[in-house]
């Protein structure tokens, strides 16, 4: 029986989900990628103490759940109350981002998701970045989905080899951005028509949340604000269409490609 159990937390383990206190307190000290802690609702006592204070400590969320759904999250496995999701690759940093960019011999070309919660978009617009090239995608620490197992499964593989940058504060790394000469593109409503700017140079796409759009403070950030025409009775696009819509318009300037 044990060795059964042995099996099974292993597989657990093989895509995204931590089980067990022993196995998440280990994760924790050994600094690997770490998207959620979830805790048993009413499960406080004994050593999960130290691991919520030290999940605390990396700046972890941490949320509480039913005992139901952590059986669900880990497929049956013991949990004792504890679960982790893991990211399925590191993340990158900014200055990755640049020095891919430099290596190729391209003006930079980001895409910024601001604050996408469902993986399968998320997935699609990394699959998008690696398809247009781009170098990087950012997203936020909070309010966002991470590098989940389902992310790297809608993505099709394209985890592997876009970088992607997770950030605590998204407005002061637009802040930074700008500094290093990137011109930003707020994909949202109200804007010029998409293919009327020039992108050519350093250039990051901003896309919104699925329900919100981009937010305010992001938006007043952005150099441009761009528009698809709407032409049915709903007035937006899937975040990660949209995404796609205007990231080709950027590797069709950028290929020299005009239509004839």
């Amino acid at each position: 029986m044990r060795d059964n159990q042995m099996e099974q937390t292993d597989r657990v383990r093989g895509d995204d989900i931590i089980a067990g206190r022993n196995a998440v307190m280990e994760a924790l000290k050994s600094g690997r990628t770490l998207e959620a802690l979830y805790i048993g609702r009413g499960q406080h006592g004994g050593s999960l103490g130290a691991i919520v204070a030290r999940a605390k400590d990396a700046g972890l969320p941490i949320k509480e759940a039913d005992l139901r759904k952590l059986d669900a999250m880990c497929n049956g496995a013991a949990h004792q109350g504890v679960v982790a999701v893991a990211a399925v690759k590191e993340y990158a940093t900014l200055d990755d981002v640049f020095a891919l960019a430099e290596e190729r011999g391209e003006p930079p070309f980001l895409i910024v998701a601001d604050g996408l919660e469902d993986p399968h978009n998320l997935g699609a617009v990394l699959r998008v970045a690696e398809c247009a090239g781009a170098h990087g995608v950012i997203i936020p620490k909070r309010r966002s989905v991470g590098l989940t197992y389902a992310v790297g499964k809608a993505s099709a593989g394209a985890v592997e080899y876009v970088p992607v940058v997770r950030v605590n504060n998204l407005a002061s790394v637009l802040d930074e951005l700008k500094k290093r000469g990137v011109w930003l593109y707020a994909a949202d409503m109200g804007g010029e028509p998409w293919c009327n700017v020039d992108y050519a140079g350093p250039c990051a796409v901003v896309i919104g949340s699925e329900g919100f759009g981009v937010g305010r403070l992001i938006k007043e950030k952005c150099d441009f604000v761009v528009s698809l025409p709407m032409k049915g009775k709903i007035n937006s696009l899937n975040a990660s269409v949209a995404c796609g819509v205007v990231c080709y318009e950027v590797a069709r300037q950028r290929a020299g490609i005009h239509s004839k």
